[in-house]
C-alpha cells in the first residue's frame, strides 16, 4: 500500500487501505498519517506558516475516507441507511482529538440483520483506533428528536452525507429545515438565549487566566453561533456569503474573522498534540509549552507566555466585538425583520430600536469629541440596549481621530470625566470603551495593559479586565440592592462627596503593570498628569495619585502585620494621615481585592480590612500627637469584659483569678468581646478535666472561632493544626496563648474547603469530640494528611523560604516561613515540628494573596532558643523538602 502521508498531502483512494485489507494495516494507516500530520504542524508552527485550514480539512478528508471504506466493508449495498457526519466533523473540521462525531440514519426500524452490521462496523471502528461518538436513529426518530431538541437541530444543521442512501438523507434534511420545524426566529431566539448563557457560565469575561478557547466569549463557539444562524436563515454556505450576498460583514471584518478563526484553530490543534487528547482548556500547565512551539521568546519586559497570551486576549476580544455586531444584525433581521423605531437623540445622533446610531456617517470626522459622547449617551440613557453595529463599525474606523490633539481638547475631557461623576453608567461604558478600543486610544497607557495576563496564583484576570472588575466592584456599593453585601462600604462612600477621585484611582492603579520596575509608583505618574491634564484640583489630582501609589499599602498591613498592636495602627495612620484618604483608600482596597479573584475573598480578609479601617479612623479621631499606649488599651478591654461578666453572675474572683494567670499578650490580642465568651467558656468548665473545646460557628472575625483551653504539653498547637486539617478545615489565623497555670489557650479562625462556615450544630458537634478526643490522646493522632495539591501550585507555586531571627528579650527563635498557599501547610510543618521535637510557642499565619508569610516563635522541647546554625539548617531544609515533595 503506497504511503504519500509523509508529505502529508491529500489522500487519493489508493492511499487508503482496502475494503479487504486487516485491521492491523488500518491502524498503521491511521497511525502514519496522524504523525505526519502532527509533524506538518510542528514544522511550520513556530514561523507561523502553518496552513491550519489545511490540516483540519485533511483530517476531515482522511477519515471520510476510512468509514467509508469501514462502512463498504460491513454494510451491504441494499440497506436503505446513511452514514452522516454530524458537529465539527460535519463541517470538515477535525482537529487531532476532536470527536469524530456520526449519525446513522436508517429508512425504518432496523431488524436483527442490520443491528448485527451496525454492531460489527462500530466494533471494527473500535479496533482500528477510532473512537466516534455516534447515533443511530430512523428517519421519523431524527425528526421527532429535532422537534425537542435545539441541539439535534443544530448538528443537523451541519451534517454531512459521508456514504449511503443520498435520498434518504436529502429527505431528512428537508424535513428538518426551517420551513418544516424550527423557524429560523425561533431557531435564533433559542441560540442566542444558549450563547447568552454560556457567557454568564464565564461571568461574560474573554479574559479568563485559563479560558476555554471553545467557549469562552470570543471563543470558537461564537464564531460557530455565527455560522448557525447564517445558514439556518440566510442560507450562507460560508462565512464569505455573509460578506458577498448579504453585506453583514466588510472585506476588513471577514479578513479578522479568518485570522481569529485560525489562531484559535492553531492553538486546539497544538493544544490535542500537546496533551495527547481532546482539550479547549488553555490552562497553565499548556500555555508555556504552546508559547515555546509557537515561537515567542523572553523579552525584557515580558515573558514568552505573556505575549503568546496577549495575542490571544486581544483577538478574542476582537471576535467577541464581531459577534455582537452580527447578532445585533441578525436580531434586526430575523426577529425584528427590518421593523425600524427611530428617536431622535441630537443632531449627531438617534436610538434605532434601542441601540444608539450616528445620524449620518460623516458625525465624528466633523465632530470627533462625538467619539466620546456616544458613550455618555449610553451612561445617561439605561433604555439603550447598546451600539447599532454600523455605529460600532464606524467607531473603530474613527479610532485614529483619537490624537494628541484630540486629548488636549477640553470639551472631550469634559465629556469622559463626566462619566466618573454620573450616578449610573460608568462601569458598562468602560467597558464597552475597552471592547471597541476607544479606552486604549484615549489613554495610551491602557493600551500596554490590554490582554496582559498575570502569570500568578492571585489574579484570576488580565489587568485590564481586573481593573473594570474594581471599579465594578466601587460602583456595586452604591447601588441599593447590594448594599448588605459590605455595608460599611456603602455607608463610607455614600458619604464620600469625591467618589469620583477612588473611580479614577481604581481605572489607574494597576495601568503600568509590564513595564518594568514598581507599577504603583510608575502608575501614580501617569494618574497625575491625567488629572492635571483634566483639570481635577490640585487637591483631587494629589489624592488620586496618592491612592495609585498606595494602593496595595492597606492589605499588606492587613495580612502582614499585627494589627493589634498600637505601633502598626500609628505607623499605618501617619502614612494615611486624613480620614478622606482613609476612607478612598479603604473602599479601593476592599474593592481591588475582590476583583483579583472572587473565589479567594472571604469574611476574613474582609475583617481584617474593616478591623484596619475602625482602630486607623479611632487614631486619626484621638490625633496622631495622642497615640493610645498599649497600657491603656489592655485597662480599658479588661475594666469592660470584666463588668460584662459581673453582670452575668460571674465571680469577680474567679476571674480575677484566670486572668492573672494570663499575660499582656493575650489581651492586647483578644477584643472584650472574646475575652468575655473565652473566659465563660473555662470557667463554666470548671472543674471538669481540660481540655476544653468551644466553637463559635460565626464570628465577627470572618470565620469560625474555635477556642481551646488545655494543659501545656509539647506539640499542642501542631497536634491542633493535623487535627484540624484532618476535618477539612482551612485555617486563617492561630492565636497562642501560654498561661501561668501550666495551661494553653488556644483560638483558631477556620473555614469550610469552600469558605464557608461550619454550618450546622451536628458539624460543629462532631469536630469538637474529635477534637478534644485528640487532644486527650495525642499518641493516638495519626501524622497522615491526605492533601491534594492543585495543579496551578505545581506550576506557579515560589520555591519555600525559611528565615531564623532571634527574639532575645523572650529567649525565642522565629521561623519566618514564605510559601505557595495549599491545602494542609500548617499540618505538614507541624507533623515536622513533632518529628523534630519543636515547640510553638506563639503563631501568626498570614496569607497574602496566594502566598503565605506565617511566623512562628519556637523553642526546643526544653524551651531553649535554637541558635545552633545546623540545626536551623537542618529544620529548614526539612521543611522546604517536605514541602516541595508535596508540590511535585
Amino acid at each position: 500500500m503506497q504511503n504519500a502521508l509523509a508529505t502529508a498531502d491529500l489522500l487519493s483512494d489508493d492511499d487508503l487501505p482496502g475494503v479487504d485489507d486487516s485491521i492491523a494495516e488500518f491502524k498503521q494507516c491511521i497511525a502514519d498519517f496522524h504523525t505526519a500530520l502532527q509533524s506538518a504542524f510542528v514544522a511550520s508552527i513556530g514561523d507561523d506558516s502553518v496552513d491550519i485550514r489545511y490540516l483540519i480539512a485533511l483530517r476531515a478528508s482522511f477519515t471520510d475516507g476510512i468509514l467509508q471504506q469501514a462502512w463498504k466493508r460491513h454494510i451491504p449495498d441494499n440497506l436503505e441507511a446513511s452514514l452522516i457526519a454530524v458537529g465539527g466533523y460535519g463541517r470538515g473540521e477535525l482537529h487531532p482529538a476532536s470527536d469524530i462525531d456520526l449519525m446513522i440514519l436508517l429508512a425504518s426500524e432496523e431488524d436483527e440483520a442490520t443491528k448485527r452490521s451496525l454492531e460489527q462496523l462500530l466494533m471494527f471502528l473500535w479496533d482500528i483506533g477510532l473512537e466516534v461518538g455516534h447515533s443511530v436513529r430512523t428517519f421519523q426518530e431524527c425528526i421527532t428528536e429535532a422537534e425537542k431538541d435545539i441541539t439535534v437541530v443544530t448538528n443537523l444543521l451541519e451534517s454531512r452525507l459521508l456514504i449511503g442512501d443520498k435520498a434518504l438523507y436529502s429527505a431528512m434534511q428537508n424535513a428538518t429545515g426551517p420551513d418544516n420545524i424550527w423557524p429560523s426566529d425561533a431557531f435564533f431566539e433559542a441560540k442566542w438565549q444558549e450563547q447568552k448563557q454560556r457567557h454568564q457560565k464565564y461571568h461574560d469575561s474573554a479574559y479568563n487566566l485559563e479560558p476555554n478557547i471553545k467557549a469562552n466569549p470570543g471563543g470558537l463557539r461564537d464564531i460557530q453561533m455565527i455560522g448557525w444562524v447564517a445558514k439556518r436563515h440566510f442560507g450562507c454556505e460560508s462565512m464569505h456569503d455573509l460578506l458577498v450576498n448579504h453585506q453583514f460583514l466588510t472585506e476588513e471584518e471577514f479578513e479578522l474573522l479568518r485570522r481569529g478563526e485560525e489562531l484559535l484553530w492553531k492553538i486546539r490543534f497544538a493544544l490535542h498534540i500537546t496533551v495527547g487528547r481532546r482539550e479547549d482548556r488553555l490552562l497553565f500547565d499548556h500555555q508555556r509549552k504552546l508559547a515555546k512551539l509557537f515561537g515567542y521568546r523572553e523579552t525584557e519586559n515580558n515573558e514568552a507566555i505573556e505575549s503568546f497570551m496577549q495575542k490571544y486576549y486581544r483577538m478574542v476580544i476582537e471576535l467577541n466585538r464581531l459577534n455582537e455586531m452580527l447578532l445585533q444584525l441578525f436580531q434586526e433581521a430575523i426577529l425584528l425583520k427590518e421593523k425600524v423605531e427611530r428617536t431622535v437623540i441630537n443632531e449627531r445622533f438617534q436610538s434605532v430600536n434601542g441601540y444608539v446610531e450616528v445620524t449620518h456617517q460623516n458625525v465624528f470626522t466633523n465632530q470627533p469629541s462625538a467619539l466620546i459622547e456616544i458613550f455618555v449617551i449610553l451612561a445617561e440613557n439605561e433604555n439603550l440596549k447598546g451600539v447599532r453595529a454600523s455605529t460600532i463599525r464606524l467607531i473603530r474606523q474613527s479610532s485614529d481621530l483619537i490624537d494628541e490633539n484630540f486629548r488636549q481638547d477640553k470639551a472631550v475631557q469634559k465629556l469622559f470625566l463626566s462619566l466618573f461623576t454620573r450616578d449610573t453608567g460608568l462601569t458598562h461604558e468602560l467597558r464597552r470603551m475597552n471592547r471597541y478600543g476607544i479606552l486604549a486610544a484615549y489613554l495610551p497607557a491602557f493600551e500596554n495593559i490590554v490582554g496582559r495576563m498575570q502569570y500568578d496564583l492571585f489574579h484570576v484576570y488580565t489587568v485590564d479586565e481586573h481593573t473594570m472588575f474594581a471599579v465594578r466592584n466601587l460602583r456595586r456599593f452604591t447601588v441599593a440592592e447590594f448594599q448588605d453585601e459590605f455595608p460599611l462600604c456603602s455607608n463610607i462612600i455614600d458619604n464620600l462627596s469625591m467618589a469620583h477621585v477612588v473611580y479614577l484611582a481604581a481605572l489607574f492603579h494597576d495601568i503600568a503593570k509590564g513595564r518594568g520596575g514598581d507599577h504603583a509608583k510608575l502608575g501614580a505618574v501617569d494618574a497625575m498628569a491625567f488629572c492635571e491634564l483634566h483639570g481635577l484640583s490640585s487637591y483631587e489630582s494629589n489624592l488620586v495619585s496618592w491612592l495609585v501609589k498606595k494602593h496595595l499599602l492597606m492589605s499588606m498591613t492587613a495580612q502582614r502585620k499585627d494589627i493589634e498592636d498600637p505601633e502598626v495602627i500609628m505607623e499605618f495612620a501617619n502614612i494615611v494621615a486624613d480620614p478622606i484618604r482613609l476612607d478612598c483608600l479603604y473602599l479601593l482596597t476592599v474593592a481591588d481585592s475582590r476583583a483579583t479573584n472572587p473565589d479567594r475573598w472571604n469574611d476574613y480578609k474582609g475583617s481584617l480590612l474593616k478591623q484596619l479601617y475602625l482602630s486607623t479612623r479611632k487614631a486619626l479621631a484621638r490625633g496622631l500627637d495622642n497615640p493610645q499606649d498599649q497600657a491603656e488599651i489592655i485597662r480599658l478591654r479588661k475594666e469592660y469584659s470584666l463588668a460584662e461578666l459581673v453582670k452575668d453572675d460571674y465571680s469577680q474572683e474567679l476571674v480575677t483569678d484566670l486572668w492573672e494567670t494570663l499575660d499582656d499578650d493575650y489581651f492586647m490580642h483578644s477584643s472584650p468581646e472574646e475575652v468575655i465568651w473565652q473566659s465563660k467558656t473555662v470557667l463554666k468548665a470548671r472543674p471538669e478535666i481540660k481540655p476544653v473545646v468551644e466553637i463559635k460557628r460565626q464570628s465577627n472575625r470572618g470565620g469560625t472561632e474555635i477556642f481551646i483551653c488545655t494543659e501545656d504539653a509539647d506539640n499542642v498547637f501542631s497536634i491542633m493544626t493535623i487535627l484540624l486539617a484532618q476535618q477539612g478545615l482551612k485555617i486563617l489565623n492561630a492565636r497562642i496563648h501560654s498561661a501561668g497555670n501550666s495551661c494553653t489557650m488556644n483560638d483558631y479562625i477556620v473555614h469550610e474547603q469552600d469558605d464557608s462556615y461550619i454550618a450546622s450544630s451536628t458539624r460543629t458537634a462532631e469536630i469538637m469530640e474529635y477534637l478534644r478526643e485528640g487532644l486527650l490522646h495525642p499518641e493516638n493522632v495519626t501524622k497522615q494528611i491526605n492533601s491534594h495539591v492543585k495543579r496551578q501550585i505545581k506550576i506557579l507555586g515560589v520555591a519555600p523560604e525559611i528565615v531564623f531571627t532571634q527574639d532575645r528579650k523572650n529567649q525565642l527563635t522565629q521561623l519566618l516561613l514564605k510559601a505557595t498557599d495549599r491545602p494542609e501547610l500548617l499540618a505538614t510543618i507541624s507533623r515536622i515540628f513533632i518529628q523534630e521535637n519543636i515547640r510553638v510557642h506563639s503563631a501568626k499565619i498570614s496569607t497574602v494573596g496566594a502566598q503565605v508569610e506565617d511566623i512562628f516563635l519556637i523553642t526546643d522541647k526544653n524551651n531553649a532558643p535554637i541558635r545552633d546554625l545546623e540545626v536551623m539548617k537542618c529544620l529548614s531544609k526539612t521543611i522546604v523538602d517536605a514541602l516541595s515533595e508535596n508540590e511535585s
